[in-house]
């Protein structure tokens, strides 16, 4: 007899439909799985064997055939059992099968019948709501992660028992009591979290870092060692805004098929990723095999924090050219080809040589040239290009060190938000939420430069400070700049804050050079 279910198996950021056919025939015993099945996907033979078994059920001693189609796409993973399970149970009529039409089964199979949760819970249930599936049967654990999706019928089961008896027509196991939330999981502010009141003087710095975070803007932090570079950067997670709606099922959606998901709801705070310089070009963008998913992709909708800039490869760091650029990044290999969101702000952090103390008032450079020319070639003047904020640090005095805090994390991000939701308010409708994504055409709408702003702007223009794409950056920061003031229109002051911080970084490199 032959009984068909459907799952899904999961393919880089895809969940992908598969419908599992057993057809059971007179014959030697065996039970034969077709249809580009992994080792994990083969293996099910065994645990679904057990299972069914230790269910009370009786496991047909026939041939057994299971085709998984379609037959070009690869099945990956154990989500599979659960819908393997009941075809075979289903195809030897211990199963009515008129509700596998209409239901999804997802779920890795114990060998005493238990089902337990996989890897990808939310994609799956919004592909089942895309597919016209009316309900879903899954895991307890991830239960309320896919009763996130609108309009689709999630139904706990949590054993082999309980998705037979949902599938005769009787009820689903309850849904569990919400687990305790995990930090990172939520958006309140953790006790020890990094406060902006712990750094003193950098009042340059400071108001790179609130721009970077209120437009989403790359930001370059160079200076000596010890002048605060990574300790800002570590506070900037704090005075992030939250995810909406859309965002946060974007970033779950990411974290939960790469299995860094642990709670039962949406992501609230955005992704903070810090990777270490000696990562690969393959472990940052991804595609070291199919399917894998690199550090600016779990950085999308968030930040990806690069300490000791100068220190990665050469070629890790243009491989971000084209994801900075675009919000994207295509990654094409001999037998396969994705596409993923990389849409994140990049902050980085240097020293301006290799000892460190290039223009250091203090301590005197011990460089060579030879030293300064491999430390600039690292930084390449494309990849720069594509930076829309440089602070150059020095060494607080005594004086500023004694002086209050120039911002609180609380009063950064009330300023942050503020800003973020004015951004969002004017770009409502544009498929874009804040400035540091702005094209051509809509920059030119939504700039609004006042007669002041416009003298500065052509004066830049008249002295070739900048290249047409720093150009471009730099206008995106001015907006920023007026979004926090909360003024309507793009003033001479806000240009001029922009230009600063791009000014610091040309004085920065004349001195390097």
């Amino acid at each position: 007899m032959l009984a068909r279910a459907h799952t899904f198996t999961i393919e880089a950021l895809q969940a992908r439909p598969v419908a599992v056919e057993v057809d059971i025939r007179r014959g030697l015993p065996a039970f034969t799985i077709v249809g580009l099945a992994d080792a994990a996907v083969r293996e099910a033979r065994d645990r679904v064997r057990s299972a069914i078994q230790n269910s009370g059920f009786e496991f047909p001693m026939r041939r057994i055939t299971a085709n998984l189609a379609p037959g070009d796409v690869p099945k990956v993973g154990p989500g599979l059992d659960l819908a393997l399970a009941c075809a075979v149970l289903a195809a030897s009529e211990q199963l009515p099968g008129e509700r596998l039409a209409s239901h999804a089964l997802f779920g890795e199979l114990g060998l005493d019948g238990e089902v337990r949760p996989c890897h990808g819970t939310l994609a799956v249930a919004q592909a089942a709501h895309e597919e016209g599936l009316r309900a879903l049967i899954l895991a307890p654990a991830r239960a309320r992660e896919a009763a996130l999706v609108e309009d689709l019928d999630v139904i706990v089961a949590g054993s082999l028992c309980g998705a037979v008896r949902v599938l005769a027509g009787g009820a689903g196991d309850p849904l569990p009591a919400p687990a305790p939330s995990r930090p990172g999981d939520t958006d309140e502010k953790r006790p020890d979290e990094p406060d902006l009141a712990d750094v003193r003087g950098q009042r340059p710095a400071l108001d790179a870092l609130l721009l970077s975070a209120a437009g989403g803007h790359n930001l370059l932090l160079s200076g000596p060692p010890g002048t605060g570079k990574t300790m800002l950067a570590q506070r900037l997670p704090g005075i992030l805004p939250p995810l909406t709606r859309a965002e946060a099922t974007e970033v779950t959606r990411i974290h939960s098929i790469t299995g860094r998901h642990h709670g039962e709801g949406l992501v609230e705070r955005r992704p903070f990723r810090a990777p270490h310089h000696t990562i690969t070009p393959a472990g940052l963008v991804g595609g070291a095999r199919p399917g894998w998913i690199g550090e600016i992709v779990l950085a999308h909708r968030g930040v990806l924090f690069l300490d000791e800039l100068s220190e990665f490869s050469r070629a890790a760091l243009e491989a971000l050219r084209q994801p900075l650029e675009d919000g994207h990044v295509a990654i094409v290999r001999a037998r396969h080809s994705a596409v993923y969101p990389a849409r994140f702000a990049l902050v980085a952090a240097t020293n301006p040589c290799p000892c460190g103390h290039l223009g250091d008032d203090h301590i005197p450079c011990r460089c060579r040239e030879t030293d300064l020319a491999r430390h600039r070639r690292r930084l390449s003047g494309p990849l720069l290009d594509r930076v829309d904020l440089v602070a150059h640090l020095q060494r607080p005095g005594r004086r500023e060190l004694g002086e209050p805090p120039t911002y609180t994390s609380a009063r950064a991000r009330e300023l942050v938000v503020a800003a973020r939701q004015r951004q969002a308010t004017r770009l409502e409708g544009a498929g874009v939420c804040v400035n540091a994504d702005l094209d051509a055409r809509l920059l030119r709408r939504h700039l609004a430069l006042s007669p002041d702003g416009e003298r500065l702007l052509h004066t830049v223009q008249d002295r070739r400070l900048l290249s047409a794409r720093g150009l471009h950056r730099l206008l995106r920061v001015a907006r920023t700049a007026a979004d926090i003031e909360g003024s309507a229109r793009t003033r001479e002051r806000h240009l001029a804050r922009a230009l600063s911080l791009r000014i610091e970084s040309t004085q920065a490199d004349r001195r390097a050079a």
